[in-house]
Parts: structure tokens; sequence; C-alpha cells
């Protein structure tokens, strides 16, 4: 076994410990609509066991795995719909001073990302100004902001590292469709120092973590959907034993296997280097067909078990209530199609 599938393999057993394969789902329904949206316990947890520092370097206290290892882990944590904010907090991790990474990496301080002004843009410029030691200016769709212990906001000349209570701060929260909560961010003359560094490629990493991870929720759904139509029965025999309804189902497992293959191509090439535009196109390549493919497989999934899948009841209406979040989240699909599009020579047979 190479050193590479001995760290894959390793990944995923210390995933089991907060999303057992094939486990139940009471956790993340108790944690639904209850701020902070997810579990402190669990997420300190997470953090003793290296996730947060996966992508940091062993000089700063992380072990510098590469987007093959990260994606591995997120896609277990989609299957499991694991709502505690990994992907956003590693976009904040790397720019972090030393004191404040240390406290982060042990899960003892939550710092969250407010990069995104402008809907469905991954530039995290945008136009909130750090002039004279003063901050103005909006941040929205913070995810899982009701729990963050402090904010890393980018702004159009640097970053800058606040407290939800620093003066000037307004936090307003609105619920999400799964069950958790975005954050906005209103910043008015508000105190801060400026921190050196740039999160633009920590953005391409989460954008795919994302893609990994919705990989994870639509593989889950669609065994659950294959379990029902084993079971389910109608005519005296399993519904899933119909042509029409056999054929649905190939059809979308070819569609999970093509995000796959999309996110695992994506993230070997990220970790071989090379010229970001080609590397950025990759990822939006990945994000596209898993922003596609999990909607599809999610929604059918809903229509296989004959529509009681929406219920409150049936977990399948979970996984969908999921995608419809995350595929929204660091650009949608016609985002990337277009920034595919525009990055890649290969654009014309995508």
């Amino acid at each position: 076994m190479s050193e590479h599938d001995d760290a894959l393999r390793m990944l995923r057993d210390s995933a089991a410990a907060i999303a057992p394969p094939g486990g139940d789902l009471r956790r993340i329904r108790a944690l639904r609509y209850h701020a902070p949206g997810f579990d402190v316990g669990i997420w300190q947890e997470m953090c003793g066991m290296g996730w947060l520092g996966l992508r940091v370097s062993e000089e700063r206290g992380g072990s510098a795995l590469g987007m093959r290892e990260f994606c591995a882990l997120t896609e277990q944590l989609g299957a499991g719909l694991v709502p505690e904010p990994l992907i956003p907090a590693t976009i904040a991790i790397n720019a972090l001073p030393d004191d404040t990474l240390a406290q982060a990496l042990a899960g003892d301080m939550l710092v969250l990302p407010a990069w995104q002004e402008a809907p469905n843009s991954l530039d995290p410029r945008g136009a909130t100004t750090l002039r004279n030691g003063k901050l103005n200016g909006t941040k929205v769709f913070i995810p899982m902001a009701a729990g963050a212990d402090a904010f890393l906001v980018s702004t159009t000349n640097g970053l800058a590292l606040l407290a939800p209570d620093a003066q000037g701060v307004t936090l307003t929260l609105d619920k999400t469709q799964d069950g958790g909560n975005f954050g906005t961010l209103r910043l008015d003359n508000t105190p801060a120092a400026p921190l050196p560094g740039d999160i633009t490629e920590r953005l391409e990493e989460a954008t795919l973590a994302t893609a990994a991870y919705l990989l994870g929720v639509m593989d889950r759904v669609f065994a659950l959907t294959l379990d029902y139509l084993k079971t389910r029965q109608q005519f005296g025999k399993p519904i899933g034993s119909f042509q029409a309804l056999a054929h649905r189902a190939v059809d979308l497992r070819i569609q999970i296997n093509l995000a796959r293959a999309s996110v695992e191509a994506a993230a070997t090439t990220w970790d071989a280097g090379g010229p970001l535009p080609l590397r950025q196109a990759a990822i939006s390549r990945a994000k596209h067909r898993a922003n596609l493919a999990a909607m599809l497989v999610t929604r059918q999934a809903i229509q296989l078990h004959g529509g009681i899948g929406n219920t409150d009841d049936y977990d399948a209406g979970l996984f969908l209530r999921k995608a419809m979040v995350l595929t929204a989240s660091y650009g949608n699909a016609a985002l990337h199609r277009a920034r595919f599009a525009a990055l890649s020579p290969e654009a014309d047979d995508e």
C-alpha cells in the first residue's frame, strides 16, 4: 500500500468516528434549526484529529496533506451530512497569525471567513475597505456564523481579523434549508488591523472540497434509495425489479461516477501544481458536475421514494436540503460552467 493510500485509509477511518458509514442521522436531526447549528464538542474532536490542519504546513503545526486526502475526508462527511464548518474554516486557517492559529487548530477558537459580497462570485476582494484602521462594508453568506469566535474579513487591500462583538459590527443570521445558518456581517467604521496573506487559493480548495462533500451526499442518498427499491413491494415484487425504475437507477449511478471522476481529476491536478488558470478550470468542471449531479440524484431519490421521501420522517429529504444549500455555495453550476469555458482549452469538449 502506498503512502497516499495509507493516508486515505486513516482519514476514512477517523471520519467513521464522526459519521459512521450507514449510520443513523439522529444527531443531524437534533442540531437542525438550533444555534449554532453544529456541535461544539464534535468540532473540538475533529480539530483534535488534525482535520483543520490537513492543508497547513508542518512548520505551522499542520500535516501538509494534499487535496486528494482532503476531498476523501469531506466526501465521508457529506455521506453523514456532518454540519460542523470544516470547509469554510480551512479557508481562514492559513492566514491566521501564529497565536490565533494555535488556538484554532486546537479547536478552542473557530475563525470563519467573511469574504462574499456579490451573490454567486468567487472574487474575495469585494468592496469592503480597510482604511486608516477602519473597516466598512457588508459580507454575506457566512456559513454557521452563529458559532464563530472570530471572522477573517477580506477587503480590497488585504485581510483583517475581528470578533463578532467588536465595535461597529452587526451580525444577523438567517436559517438555511438544511437547518444551519448563514450570517451577514455589516461593518461600520470597525477598528481592525490588517493581516498579510491572500485567500484566493483557499477558496479554490474549499470549492473542490464542497464538490467532494456533494459527492458523499449523492452517493449516500443513492444507497438509501436502492435499499428502498429492494424492500418496497408492489404487485407482489420489489419495485426495484421494474425495468423503468431500474433504468433510472442506472442513469443516476452514471452521473455519480462522472462527478467522482471530475472531483478526483481536479484534486490530482491541483496537487500537481502548474498554471493556476488550468487548475481553476479543473475545479470548475468538478463543481459544475457535482452541482448538477447532486440536484439530479437527490430529486430523483425523492421521486423514487414515491414522494414520501420529502417528508421529514424520511432521511432522503435531508440530503436534498443539503444539496440545495451546497450547490449554491462557492459558485453555482452556471458560474462554474462559464469559468471553465473561459479558462480551459478543453471547454469545447465539455
